[in-house]
């Protein structure tokens, strides 16, 4: 029996540590757009949520950290980038962040983030996608045991946990257009970046496109937004990928307005509660 036990913990952590890799760079770009939506849209903004999500994406990130500082190293060479430009801009971010500038204020990094947030956005529920890949795990042959307990599990977190990103994220970003007094806008906004991610989806799964190929395949990408898009496949699958993240947001956006409330309301009720600890989604 203990044999058995040992030999199934040793397929079971053989099966999870396939898709550690993939799952934290995927975890990684859904988290991006919730940093973001702290950064962009808390007021005042919570320094101790940006540093917890600091250190989710930094943990995410750092399997695939020499890849794509590589890449990305490669990228700057090859177009002759200016390191002093790049070094400035850097900078300048920085304090933008680290000095929380105030309310009324929207500098040019303010668009530039919300640019990417925009981007970068559809990754998040990109992850309810990745369904496919437990599909050929389960045809990988590993024992019912290794995928009830093991594979189902680890999927479940995953893909929870990314579309949770995006349901925060959205909801920072409505609580933001209410304080604007253009809350009434809240619904059309959610419904418009639910249909920008459905096409997200089906440019980044079906034609492999990523959200910075905005930058580094601008006119290969539009082309094929051009060209695919038109067809009536495409545009089914938009459809009911819209359909589906429209749905599950709604549900997951009721759960998560109720956890938050209590957690409000908990805090409230703390003898030490700060006001910035209240004012805050996340």
């Amino acid at each position: 029996m203990t044999v058995e036990l040992i030999a199934w913990i040793a397929d079971a952590w053989g099966a999870l540590q396939k898709n550690i890799d993939w799952m934290a760079w995927n975890l990684f770009l859904a988290l991006l757009p919730l940093a973001l939506s702290v950064w962009l849209f808390g007021r005042p903004r919570s320094r101790k949520a940006l540093w917890w999500i600091g250190l989710f994406l930094f943990a995410t990130f750092l399997p695939k950290s020499p890849l794509v500082l590589t890449h990305i190293a490669r990228f700057i060479i090859e177009n002759r980038t200016n390191y002093i430009v790049w070094a400035i801009t850097l900078v300048l971010i920085a304090l933008d962040v680290w000095l929380m500038r105030s309310p009324q204020t929207r500098s040019w990094f303010w668009w530039l983030g919300f640019l990417v947030f925009i981007a970068f956005l559809p990754n998040a529920p990109y992850v309810l996608t990745d369904i496919i890949h437990l599909v050929e795990d389960i045809r990988q042959g590993y024992s019912m045991w290794t995928i009830t307990l093991a594979l189902v599990p680890q999927y479940l977190v995953f893909m929870i946990g990314g579309f949770e990103a995006y349901v925060l994220s959205l909801i920072n970003l409505g609580e933001y257009l209410k304080r604007q007094g253009l809350g009434k806008f809240v619904l059309w906004v959610e419904l418009t970046l639910h249909a920008l991610s459905a096409i997200g989806i089906y440019l980044g799964r079906f034609l492999r496109f990523n959200s910075w190929d905005i930058v580094t395949q601008l006119d290969t990408l539009a082309n094929s937004v051009i060209d695919d898009l038109v067809a009536k496949r495409p545009i089914l699958v938009m459809w009911v990928t819209f359909a589906v993240i429209a749905g599950l947001y709604w549900i997951m956006k009721q759960v998560s307005l109720g956890i938050i409330l209590r957690r409000k309301q908990a805090i409230s009720t703390h003898p030490l509660a700060s006001q910035s600890d209240t004012s805050t989604v996340l």
